[in-house]
């Protein structure tokens, strides 16, 4: 029977639906933003598509693992408890809780790291492991630019059960600047090569920032995209350069890493969150959201796009979406994802998914969720 540590980071992912794009450091500002915890479910939505047996979980207290196992029914070992803190104060754990269970696991041998959250998070677990026990992240960040990560948390899990024990491979871990990120520059660095338990099921690939000169494809879609768009139909912009490209054809400014608003050709909303989005989606009737997908992760929903949620999904319907990309990124991306947070609504996609990849040029991309 092995042992495997299980950490959640209960605030991770908080910042993404209302717009902050990270939650390091925002754990309030989000949680007065109307933010609510979105770690806990995916750590459940893990646990519960287990099927290996022999497995001997050891986990932190309280919201950091403890009440996810117990409420799937598996038995765990808590082996650290954070301070009670302020019951008044919603904030209750923080990355010196993250990092002392992981190292009150190491001191319990345990064979296999497994946490739910974002970068921050990966960084923090690393910085004890290193490279002498092996990890695994079930995703749950706003972002999630590092290679230690399930594309999602029933393939974490699949990946789980199926491993034997003994195969290992590397998964990046990625260090982020989120303040810069808040002001749209993205800067990223390696802070280390993690190992991380390999077989049928892949982890994510890292984020490839850079595809080379992809300009004259960028162009082409964004021109035909302005031909196309209607003035009945309210247009929200996704992250990206892609669809910056599309709001310069327009002469519109465009926030790089949020998502915009566009009626009639004029920007109606800037860096929006999800409510915000939900606002507007009830005073139009026709809805559509161009996104393109993040690097060689390729996901279209779930990574860096959480405004972009299940509610606004399930309000404006999955035909909504409308995907761009380059040839050069799909060649590189061979699947793409979508991860809503809502398993059954990812299904509504299929298997395949249309991609806009130049002037009047669509292909037909594999789709996983």
């Amino acid at each position: 029977m092995i042992k495997v540590g299980f950490i959640v980071n209960p605030y991770a992912g908080m910042g993404g639906a209302v717009g902050l794009k990270g939650t390091d450091g925002c754990v309030r500002e989000a949680y007065a933003r109307g933010a609510v915890p979105m770690a806990p479910a995916k750590a459940i939505r893990f646990l519960s598509s287990l099927s290996k047996n022999d497995i001997h979980f050891l986990t932190a207290g309280r919201e950091m693992g403890e009440h996810e196992l117990a409420k799937v029914g598996i038995p765990y070992d808590v082996i650290y408890r954070p301070d009670e803190g302020k019951k008044s104060d919603p904030i209750q754990t923080g990355a010196i809780d993250t990092i002392n269970a992981c190292m009150e696991m190491i001191q319990n041998d345990t064979g296999l790291i497994i946490f739910c959250g974002g970068d921050g998070t990966a960084r923090d677990i690393f910085s004890c492991t290193g490279q002498l026990i092996p990890i695994l992240g079930i995703p749950a960040g706003v972002k999630i630019y590092s290679g230690v990560f399930a594309t999602t948390p029933e393939s974490g899990a699949h990946l789980l059960s199926d491993w034997n024990g003994t195969s290992l491979s590397d998964g990046e871990v990625m260090d982020v600047d989120e303040e810069e990120y808040r002001k749209g520059i993205l800067n990223t660095s390696l802070f280390g090569y993690a190992k991380i338990p390999s077989g049928p099921v892949r982890c994510q690939s890292s984020k490839q920032v850079s595809f080379g000169d992809e300009s004259r494809e960028v162009e082409q879609i964004a021109t035909f995209i302005t031909e196309v768009m209607r003035d009945d139909t309210l247009y929200l912009l996704g992250a990206g350069t892609t669809t910056k490209a599309i709001a310069d054809r327009l002469h519109l400014s465009k926030t790089i890493l949020g998502i915009d608003a566009v009626y009639q050709g004029r920007v109606i909303g800037t860096d929006i969150s999800e409510r915000e989005i939900l606002t507007l989606v009830e005073k139009f009737d026709r809805i559509k959201i161009i996104v393109s997908p993040i690097g060689a992760q390729g996901f279209i929903l779930g990574r860096g796009n959480q405004q972009i949620s299940c509610s606004v999904i399930r309000k404006t319907g999955v035909d909504s979406l409308i995907v761009v990309a380059t040839e050069a990124k799909l060649r590189n991306t061979k699947t793409l994802f979508i991860d809503t947070g809502d398993p059954s609504l990812n299904n509504k996609f299929g298997d395949t998914i249309q991609v806009i990849c130049g002037y009047r040029m669509v292909i037909r991309a594999e789709l996983s969720h």
